[in-house]
């Protein structure tokens, strides 16, 4: 259901300083299902909300590691990916079957032979292919000129040069060589890789493996997904920090419907891209995940298969950290302290019953909200704030708060009385609809972390 605002604005002193945010232009609404009081308490967390600070960066990038595809290439209408492999009745029988699609013609977009993946034959690597494309450590420099304070790069696993697969792979040691040197009090460089689950049999979907120490390839005989998510959860680390997940770009039901989820891999797979190529939302198999008890949290992967798409895109993941390093922003992903946003610098945070976003709560019927949103813009009438909204299960919509002033600064702290939902997330809308093409103002542009009830 949907709520207006009653046309009062008021600068809530407390509220911000417990936020650490500005004081001015903070529109404040009491929305409640049953009148209840809003006084607001320190929060029980070990770390205090004001600890928490917003960076902006990119969880999903591919390098000229990824050699089979990328903007190294110029443009064509190839198509397909044809598998050369034994065949299962007869073993010494070698032929090309079809993988993602038949090849158009004599012209594939990609071939894969064994368990490596290669450029198509056709492809002609374009004579100036460093403009488009360069290794882990151009990646890392751009985002730093950009602006971006993390920037992960997720390389396919199952690329020729990253066979066989091991933690002493010449092209993975150098990934993560490029990365540590690249991470300075500024700006923190990420490895991981992309796990692309193609060919099943046990359901397909691509996640991404954030500070492994060594990886799978996707493609070896016997890696499924439930073999893949056996491994995920003995895979050691890469020095500090946990190991961490995310599903990319996923379709409704893929990852075989979301099967296979236990305890111990739902406090791996912690993140799930609602954005992905900057303006591709999938935001149907972000419900669906949490309905099926995934305990995810929304990022925004560029999957930029090359280096123009670091300074031309704009959506960006956010982590709530307590600082720049690598530690706190792996930590941040573990627990789900995340948004997703079109815009690529819009300040989002709020907290239920004082636990920060991302958390799972003590069981309770009441849910007392601190929702903040601003915009740092604020010469950008594009960038003002239009409506919130708080969402339950089944992507059901709960309250909804429309200011009756746009503005770039928007607090708003309803309460809410239920007794069944498992979870609620909240969206947000600007007048612009985001700075990504195609922008929409009756869209949302952003997707915050979820807060779980304990049912």
């Amino acid at each position: 259901m949907s709520y207006r605002s009653a046309s009062i604005v008021r600068i809530v002193a407390a509220a911000a300083a417990s936020l650490a945010l500005p004081l001015s232009g903070v529109a404040h609404a009491q929305i409640n299902a049953q009148p209840h009081a809003t006084a607001r308490s320190k929060p029980h967390a070990a770390t205090p909300m004001s600890e928490y600070h917003i960076y902006a960066g990119n969880t999903h990038a591919h390098t000229s590691y990824t050699w089979s595809h990328g903007d190294q290439y110029p443009k064509s209408d190839c198509k397909g990916v044809p598998v050369y492999a034994p065949d299962r009745n007869s073993p010494e029988v070698h032929s090309w079957t079809a993988e993602g699609g038949e090849a158009r013609g004599n012209c594939p977009a990609m071939i894969i032979m064994g368990s490596s993946q290669y450029p198509g034959p056709y492809d002609d690597l374009r004579p100036d292919w460093k403009k488009y494309q360069g290794p882990p450590s151009e990646h890392f420099a751009l985002a730093k000129e950009n602006g971006y304070d993390f920037y992960a790069v997720t390389d396919h696993s199952q690329e020729a040069s990253l066979q066989p697969a091991s933690r002493t792979n010449p092209t993975w040691v150098n990934t993560k060589r490029q990365a540590a040197e690249a991470t300075t009090p500024e700006f923190v460089a990420l490895t991981g890789y992309e796990h692309s689950e193609n060919d099943g049999p046990n359901g397909v979907g691509h996640l991404n493996v954030f500070n492994s120490d060594s990886y799978l390839n996707a493609l070896d005989p016997g890696v499924d997904l439930p073999y893949f998510y056996k491994w995920l959860k003995t895979a050691k680390p890469n020095g500090s920090g946990p190991v961490v997940a995310s599903f990319n770009h996923p379709g409704p039901k893929q990852y075989n419907n979301w099967d296979y989820r236990d305890p111990q891999i739902t406090d791996i797979i912690t993140m799930l891209e609602v954005i992905n190529s900057n303006s591709h939302i999938h935001y149907e198999g972000f419900i669906n995940a949490l309905d099926k008890g995934w305990k995810v949290s929304p990022v925004s992967g560029n999957d930029n298969h090359g280096t123009s798409g670091i300074s031309r895109q704009t959506s960006r993941t956010f982590l709530l950290a307590t600082s720049r390093t690598k530690l706190a922003l792996l930590d941040a992903m573990k627990n789900r302290r995340t948004y997703a946003s079109l815009d690529k610098n819009i300040q989002c945070r709020y907290s239920v019953n004082d636990a920060i976003m991302g958390s799972t709560l003590k069981r309770s019927d009441t849910f007392k909200f601190q929702i903040h949103v601003s915009d740092p813009d604020t010469d950008q009438p594009k960038d003002k704030i239009t409506r919130i909204d708080i969402v339950k299960d089944h992507g059901e919509v709960v309250q909804t708060y429309t200011p009756d002033t746009p503005d770039y600064t928007v607090e708003w702290a309803p309460t809410i009385t239920d007794s069944t939902s498992r979870y609620f997330f909240v969206r947000v809308w600007n007048a612009g609809g985001g700075d990504a093409p195609g922008a929409d103002p009756a869209k949302p542009i952003a997707w915050l972390a979820p807060i779980w009830t304990g049912r």
